[in-house]
């Protein structure tokens, strides 16, 4: 939801990031693949009790995730850059999921949940975006729904700044997720008709 309506307060920080890093020399696919490095270090720094640092890096990954495609859009977007983009999103995600796990244990079970209504909402996310005739911006249909990419960030941020509410903030992740699954399948069923 704030991908799709509040991208444009941030666009002009993405676009004016995404030109300096042109003039640099560095290509989209390159950023994308620091994006990663930064992402999966949340995971590596939370485990090694550094949730704050860990979750300014999670939110640097998010930016520049989002600035790879300002700059694949100016250049020329590759559909590979498009599988490595959306792959390297899930491993970080599932990254801080395990990384959560393996310090709270306790929690195993709604952070499994969470993880398979990420799985169905993606799925359905990804297929739609195969298979719609569709096309936006984005090298595919993107579908929006309540929980996109930022709210996400929100949700995994209170999940590991705040672990004494865990497992009330991984439920209500997986509720929102479940929720946009649902969303994301309901708007296919109109538009692939």
């Amino acid at each position: 939801m704030l991908d799709t309506h509040a991208r444009k307060m941030v666009q002009p920080s993405i676009d004016h990031t995404a030109t300096w890093l042109l003039k640099k020399g560095l290509s989209a696919n390159q950023i994308t693949i620091l994006a990663f490095i930064l992402g999966i270090s949340t995971s590596i720094l939370y485990i090694m009790g550094q949730p704050v640092i860990a979750v300014g890096l999670l939110w640097l990954s998010g930016f520049l995730d989002a600035v790879d495609g300002t700059m694949a859009r100016h250049t020329k977007t590759s559909p590979f850059g498009t599988v490595m983009d959306i792959t390297f999103d899930r491993v970080v995600e599932v990254s801080i999921i395990v990384a959560l796990a393996f310090i709270h244990p306790e929690v195993m079970w709604p952070l499994l949940l969470l993880s398979v209504s990420i799985v169905i909402s993606m799925t359905i996310f990804l297929v739609v975006g195969a298979v719609s005739e569709k096309a936006g911006v984005k090298s595919f249909y993107y579908q929006a729904g309540l929980a996109e990419r930022s709210e996400g960030f929100i949700l995994f941020s209170m999940m590991l700044l705040f672990p004494g509410i865990l497992y009330w903030t991984t439920f209500v992740f997986f509720a929102v997720e479940l929720f946009t699954g649902v969303q994301r399948f309901m708007e296919a069923r109109k538009i692939l008709r």
